[in-house]
């Protein structure tokens, strides 16, 4: 007898405020949506409120809140997804209101970082940050944390089992910081070992195709899939563009809302963005939402100390990119809907000072191109570095004979 697994049920919940527009609202909730299909589940509906801010202690309000309600008890909804941060006190209502499971944007991302860490690194990177997320929000989550400690003289006198959970998790988080400055360590180390090779790294939101990339350019088999966050571990290779060796890696994708203390788990892989030489920042054209994706990663890149670095912008995936042309006649102003992909790259390229180009790793359409752009400008990098080194510049041409 074959046993049916399902998808467990979601119901999305996002907030139309003075800062977020509806049309804005609804792109945050197509992205929580894949989110949530990443994570194994299967969303059955959105709710949406207009609020000037967030309800301090159930997120919506009292009616939206009895509609959500009646909606997950008629519905055998398994989850409820927030695509904001929640407040520790905010769970512990919106938990006793619904009875199921209650989870923000941030606890979900985490949840797919968890399935998705493969090596050692990864995984003290992830449970680091959940631990962080965690300790606030102990009181209504500490039966679920496995006993490391415990027992006849390990508790204090009168100390309750949430104060017990509360110091081993500060131990846990002490402890796995202290492992993460060793791995930091080991990394430096290994990035100095590679001498003083050009290093270029790909960058971009989630999802944009640069494991793709990486693997036409360097010959490689990096895991790539259709979701978010395929990529956890920093993978660099050594690339030959004709006859210019460089390291290319590939990078976690950057994503709106990233949690905070992700960001800080992962400094020792973003630090493989930090002292690049050269940035390939890769952007999905035919996403809709493409030009708020690359402010994002402009912003992070920012954040952790890496605006300068010399890029090169790759538009990604121009077989998938369509458009509606305008009926003759219609005057309504021009939307980025209504672009041919020649037009749209007219647009663009007027836009960045960064050499760009547009290609698609899936059909290969214009990897030559890339190819091209990519020695020239680490070609450039190579030649202030090595100002002798002319024969890694030039075939070397036999001379005629006498």
């Amino acid at each position: 007898m074959e046993i049916e697994i399902r998808n467990e049920r979601v119901v999305l919940v996002g907030l139309v405020t003075r800062e977020t527009p509806e049309e804005r609202t609804e792109e945050y909730l197509n992205e929580l949506e894949f989110l949530a299909k990443t994570a194994g589940g299967e969303t059955v509906k959105r709710f949406i409120q207009k609020l000037d801010y967030a309800n301090p202690k159930t997120y919506v309000g009292s009616g939206k809140l009895v509609e959500i309600q009646e909606f997950v008890s008629d519905n055998d909804i398994d989850i409820i997804v927030f695509d904001d941060e929640l407040s520790p006190s905010q769970v512990r209502n919106l938990e006793r209101a619904f009875n199921i499971k209650v989870l923000d944007r941030t606890n979900l991302i985490l949840d797919i970082f968890a399935s998705r860490a493969r090596t050692a690194h990864a995984k003290v990177q992830v449970e680091l940050a959940q631990y962080q997320y965690l300790l606030p929000r102990l009181t209504r989550m500490w039966t679920h944390l496995e006993r490391q400690r415990g027992g006849i003289g390990m508790r204090g006198p009168g100390e309750t089992e949430i104060e017990t959970d509360r110091r081993i998790i500060r131990d846990r988080i002490a402890l796995l910081k202290k492992r993460l400055a060793h791995i930091d360590k080991q990394m430096s180390t290994q990035r100095g070992n590679r001498g003083k090779m050009v290093r270029v790294a790909l960058v971009g939101y989630t999802n944009v195709g640069k494991s793709t990339i990486m693997n036409l350019i360097s010959k490689s088999t990096v895991f790539a899939e259709n979701k978010l966050f395929a990529t956890l571990d920093t993978t660099v290779r050594k690339v030959v563009v004709k006859n210019l060796p460089f390291l290319l890696s590939d990078t976690v994708g950057f994503i709106r809302k990233l949690p905070h203390g992700l960001v800080e788990s992962f400094k020792s892989t973003l630090d493989e963005v930090r002292e690049a030489d050269l940035l390939v920042h890769v952007v999905d054209i035919s996403h809709p939402d493409h030009e708020n994706h690359m402010e994002v990663v402009k912003e992070t890149l920012a954040e952790i100390g890496a605006a300068d670095i010399p890029s090169i912008m790759v538009f990604n995936k121009t077989d998938a990119y369509t458009w509606e042309p305008k009926e003759e006649g219609d005057l309504t102003p021009e939307t980025k809907e209504n672009l041919s992909l020649e037009e749209l790259q007219k647009m663009l390229l007027a836009k960045e000072n960064s050499p760009s180009l547009f290609i698609s790793a899936k059909t290969k359409d214009n990897i030559e191109g890339f190819k091209e752009t990519l020695y020239d400008q680490v070609n450039k990098i190579h030649r202030i570095r090595y100002p002798y080194n002319d024969y890694l510049y030039h075939v070397p041409v036999e001379e005629p004979e006498e």
